[in-house]
């Protein structure tokens, strides 16, 4: 058995009691006799440690169809100059300023070059009146088909304080007063739909209030 030291015990079993001994030399003899009867091991000096890896293969992945969208057909606004180049060109050069921004001559502006045709009331051919009535007519202004009646188809106005859109009247014929000394009118066989100046002879302005 060990001793313990001088006074060890005496402090110990003062305070919590005496401490058991413990058999070394008889633990020692039992882990000898295990390791007595077990199997030696032997492992050669030169001897390889081998391990068997196993063949990968590398398969490369097929790629999805890639969906496409369903055509579609895009209709496109025509470009500006396109537009223009649609549109009628005018017979005449001399367009007053007074068309723009004024409904009743700009749908008439439309119509230069149009022949003259007698009795004409459609953008096929106008006579006078045909094409003042057909203008007021896409405003939905009804004017008589006949120029002496659209003389009291409004309201007549002095020269001075006539408008461009009134209508401007001389016995047997009948336009569109355009500013100035301007008007449109379809004039007379043989000849389209322009702007020219006022010939007539104290004409009278009609003020056409729907």
């Amino acid at each position: 058995m060990l001793a313990s030291p001088a006074g060890a015990d005496q402090g110990v079993a003062g305070t919590q009691g005496s401490v058991p001994s413990v058999d070394v030399q008889a633990l020692t003899a039992q882990a000898r006799a295990v390791l007595g009867s077990a199997p030696a091991v032997s492992v050669p000096a030169d001897a390889e440690w081998k391990f068997d890896v196993p063949q990968i293969t590398i398969v490369k992945a097929e790629k999805a169809p890639v969906r496409t969208a369903p055509s579609r057909s895009v209709r496109t606004a025509p470009s500006r100059s396109v537009a223009r180049a649609a549109a009628p060109a005018f017979a005449s050069g001399n367009v007053p300023q007074a068309v723009a921004g004024n409904a009743v001559l700009e749908i008439a502006a439309r119509y230069v070059g149009i022949p003259y045709r007698s009795g004409g009331k459609t953008p096929a051919g106008f006579d006078c009146s045909g094409f003042t009535s057909y203008v007021y007519g896409q405003l939905g202004i009804h004017l008589p088909s006949i120029s002496s009646a659209q003389r009291y188809a409004g309201v007549e106005v002095s020269r001075a304080d006539a408008k461009p859109g009134d209508i401007i009247w001389t016995p047997g014929h009948v336009g569109i007063y355009a500013g100035g000394n301007m008007q449109i009118d379809s004039p007379r066989p043989g000849l389209t739909i322009q702007f020219r100046g006022i010939w007539q002879t104290n004409p009278h302005f009609i003020r056409v209030t729907g």
